[in-house]
């Protein structure tokens, strides 16, 4: 067994532990597979995820909405759905599959290990939907449940504060208050069947791609972008806050306690 295959081996034991510490003890059938790459399928006999992919989606999606409806009772149905948008779309899956190191976790052929699939948002967001999908299969909608709450725990609180606000329309207004340009959106690809495609597209604020987004249609995905977009500006809203505060308190003087306890010293 060469290395690389060790390494695989050793992600997906820790990430089946994590998984069976938050949906319970019992086998998980379809685990491999939900780890396995299309571009690793070509290469062998063993299925890929996008079957697990498919029913995860409406898996994640039915879960999410009854979150939504039991946690936010005095939301209407515009407003849930723009906060269930913000919890299923592939930046936000992604986010727990960084978290929890999924992409270590993923078989992907020669051809995609030697690039930068591996940590690519919409391959992320594949592999998560599809653990969402063999869990439920595993554990019934129960165990779904328990998974799906640890994935969009912390983009819970965004969803919430989006909810109320059509996100192109607030990125829209937070980018012109800044003096630039209104967003612009374009396709970057578009993957699945004719009948039924999965648009990826991405947001460009200034000469900068500010955030990316998937969805069953292009308005979906550009709803989805935005929303990446708006938690990205959030976040470094917040980095800008504690680097401010480490300043201010690097600076601040000393108290007349920390003064009058020095000179009584010396």
């Amino acid at each position: 067994m060469t290395a690389r295959e060790n390494d695989l081996l050793a992600a997906r034991a820790r990430l089946k532990a994590r998984l069976i510490d938050i949906v319970g003890e019992g086998e998980i059938p379809r685990f491999d597979e939900a780890l396995t790459h299309p571009s690793y399928a070509n290469e062998s006999s063993e299925p890929d995820n996008q079957r697990l992919e498919f029913l995860g989606d409406a898996v994640l999606g039915l879960c999410v909405s009854e979150m939504l409806t039991r946690e936010r009772p005095e939301a209407d149905e515009g407003a849930l759905t723009r906060m269930r948008s913000a919890l299923v779309n592939a930046e936000a899956l992604a986010l727990w599959a960084r978290a929890e190191s999924i992409g270590d976790a993923i078989a992907l052929g020669k051809g995609a290990r030697a690039g930068s699939e591996r940590e690519q948002t919409n391959v992320l967001a594949d592999a998560v939907e599809a653990l969402v999908a063999c869990v439920y299969e595993a554990r019934g909608l129960e165990g779904a449940r328990r998974l799906v709450e640890h994935v969009v725990r912390e983009p819970m609180q965004e969803a919430a504060r989006l909810g109320t606000r059509d996100p192109k329309s607030l990125l829209q207004e937070q980018v012109q208050a800044r003096g630039l340009p209104a967003p612009t959106y374009r396709v970057r690809g578009m993957r699945g069947p004719q009948h039924d495609p999965t648009f990826e597209v991405e947001v460009i604020v200034g000469d900068q791609v500010a955030g990316t987004g998937e969805g069953r249609s292009k308005r979906l995905a550009e709803r989805a972008a935005a929303l990446a977009a708006l938690a990205k500006e959030n976040e470094q809203a917040k980095q800008n806050e504690q680097a401010d505060a480490t300043k201010t308190n690097a600076t601040a003087p000393a108290s007349s306690g920390s003064s009058s306890g020095s000179n009584e010293k010396r």
